[in-house]
């Protein structure tokens, strides 16, 4: 299975130490350079850890298709690179992107939605824990998601 996968998501994923179940889930992960120039600037939250998990998964897009929508540039590099490699799924949690992607016919999966596949496979025993890491930090999810996730976890 191929993953293409948008920053947003990384850095998430980045900030509860499970980048590492995007292999053991998907197999093929790929990261559009822009994606990669983005999640890896030294200031950044996450870089260094990030930078150590995109080594060998950067891909250059081949060709550049104008998506007709306000994407920023990894976003449109990432759905660029779904389409090219005949992805199974684009990581994403930006809305907006999701929003678009799902009008050029691309799977997305969110961050929150890896980690329900994650514990439903065993490779991870509870998301809450992990929701209230990412609750604490800069990462927005409201109230109503939160229960949400937690109802589908069974927890």
């Amino acid at each position: 299975m191929i993953l293409v996968a948008d920053s947003s998501a990384l850095v998430t994923l980045s900030i509860i130490d499970k980048l590492n179940i995007l292999e053991s889930l998907f197999g093929d992960i790929c990261i559009p350079k822009a994606v990669y120039d983005e999640v890896t600037v030294d200031y950044k939250i996450e870089s260094k850890r990030l930078k150590d998990f995109c080594e060998g998964k950067v891909k250059a897009i081949k060709q550049s298709f104008v998506f007709p929508v306000s994407l920023g540039l990894g976003e449109s590099e990432a759905m660029t690179l779904y389409k090219e490699l005949q992805a199974d799924f684009l990581l994403c949690d930006d809305k907006k992107a999701k929003k678009y992607a799902k009008n050029f016919s691309i799977n997305t999966i969110g961050s929150l939605g890896v980690l329900l596949k994650a514990k439903e496979k065993g490779l991870i025993e509870e998301i809450a824990p992990l929701l209230d890491i990412l609750r604490k930090s800069d990462i927005f999810i409201d109230d109503k998601v939160y229960e949400i996730i937690l109802k589908l976890a069974k927890e």
